[in-house]
């Protein structure tokens, strides 16, 4: 028998993860961005990118998307966003999608999730790890989410051609 106590869990790395995401028409071009900060070294990255036919429900899901891949290891991970559609579908609505085969109740009827595919990659990132979303308002002085905000506008611009 051993009196060795065993070792504490380790801390996973804590990583903000803020987004955004904006499109020209709906649907037309879009595009999103994010930042990445890990508050332990100080460090921050930014990312974005555009579609040329989107919707803004969409670059809003990619920019979360597209943060969640480019964290490599497992973290905890706090989700700063500006949608409630992101927000409450990871937190709240997908649950009872996927229970239902990622069918959604509209009416007396099933129908399918829109943007399944992006909701069922959503899902795979977030099993990955620790996450919690935090909701903020668009538009409200925010400086993380004003900085996505422009980062997401360009994107969208640069796809149009603008």
């Amino acid at each position: 028998m051993s009196s060795e106590t065993p070792a504490p869990p380790r801390k996973l790395p804590f990583v903000q993860l803020f987004t955004d995401g904006a499109c020209r028409g709906n649907p037309g071009p879009g595009g999103w961005g994010c930042i990445l900060r890990h508050p332990a070294t100080g460090t921050e990255k930014e990312i974005s990118g555009g579609e040329i036919l989107t919707t803004n429900n969409q670059m809003e899901l990619q920019a979360v998307i597209s943060g969640l891949e480019a964290i490599k290891s497992r973290s905890e991970v706090e989700v700063v966003t500006d949608s409630t559609y992101v927000a409450k579908g990871s937190e709240s609505w997908m649950a009872g999608w996927k229970k239902n085969g990622w069918q959604r109740r509209e009416g007396n009827s099933w129908k399918p999730v829109k943007n399944v595919e992006m909701w069922q990659k959503l899902d795979e990132l977030l099993a990955k790890h620790q996450v919690r979303f935090t909701h903020v308002r668009g538009h409200m002085g925010h400086p993380e989410n004003e900085r996505c905000d422009v980062l997401a506008v360009a994107a969208a611009m640069a796809i149009s051609g603008q």
